[in-house]
């Protein structure tokens, strides 16, 4: 099967499983009080998405990870789970609102600059650590993003003068988790470029950030550790954090250091 014939193909696959998505989501918004049907429309939408990644994997006969369009489909996959689990953990339904919306932005994305599908595999990526080091990456943002979403939240009632400090708690949670990860993905990336390049670290600019944006949520950590009644600074370091995060994802594409990075996005095949 051609590349065209393969794109128009999963094209019109994903626009089904992204409708599908909207349209439950769209409807359990509208349905807060109904608590047992809101669940079950996400965790359609949440399977519809699913399906469709492990369809495309498929597919491809690869893991979906090669370029930005792809990873958006984990992201957007990962995003609205942890939203789930959030309000299921701490009875939030902002939260949950807020990871379906933000789920829904990378799908449109998506549909918005749709790749051209190809097989095609370069040689470093066809290593046993390609899949664990994106995943981990993925799911650390996801955590991280939601914890970004605490964290303006908090920003917004601090303002108002009606705090809730539970949510400094939520959001500690939410950083641990996402730090941990974020650390997984920083040594599977070490692991991976030592056996396919011999370096273990080259600072190339995609690992410069990487460097960065773990050191930013260090920062935040240890801001709570040592100033735990410091709510403002501690929120807006995590919401900055969140922001050399995605320099980090998107921006550091381009960057004209980042021109011949080994890490570097490609949008076509």
């Amino acid at each position: 099967m051609g590349n065209y014939k393969l794109s128009m193909m999963i094209w019109n696959y994903f626009l089904l499983a992204a409708a599908l998505s909207s349209v439950s989501w769209l409807t359990a918004a509208l349905l807060p009080k109904k608590e047992l049907l809101r669940n079950i429309l996400v965790v359609v939408g949440i399977v519809s998405i699913a399906f469709f990644i492990g369809f495309l994997w498929t597919v491809l006969e690869r893991p979906p990870m090669r370029t930005l369009g792809e990873t958006r489909l984990w992201y957007s996959l990962f995003i609205s789970i942890i939203g789930l689990i959030t309000y299921y953990r701490w009875r939030y339904l902002w939260m949950l609102y807020y990871c379906l919306l933000m789920s829904l932005l990378f799908l449109f994305v998506n549909y918005l600059s749709p790749d051209n599908f190809s097989k095609t595999l370069m040689p470093a990526l066809q290593s046993p650590w390609f899949v664990p080091h994106v995943v981990v990456y993925i799911i650390s943002y996801a955590f991280l993003a939601a914890s970004t979403l605490v964290a303006i939240y908090g920003l917004y009632q601090l303002k108002k003068d009606k705090f809730d400090k539970n949510l400094m708690f939520v959001a500690d949670n939410l950083v641990y988790l996402g730090f941990a990860f974020l650390t997984l993905g920083l040594l599977f990336g070490a692991l991976w470029a030592k056996e396919a390049w011999g370096h273990y670290w080259t600072w190339d600019p995609k690992e410069t950030w990487a460097f960065i944006t773990w050191m930013g949520y260090l920062v935040y950590i240890h801001r709570r550790y040592q100033m735990p009644s410091k709510y403002i600074s501690s929120l807006w370091i995590l919401a900055f954090a969140f922001v050399i995060l995605l320099i980090c994802w998107f921006g550091v594409n381009y960057l004209p250091s980042a021109q011949f990075s080994v890490h570097t996005y490609n949008q076509q095949p």
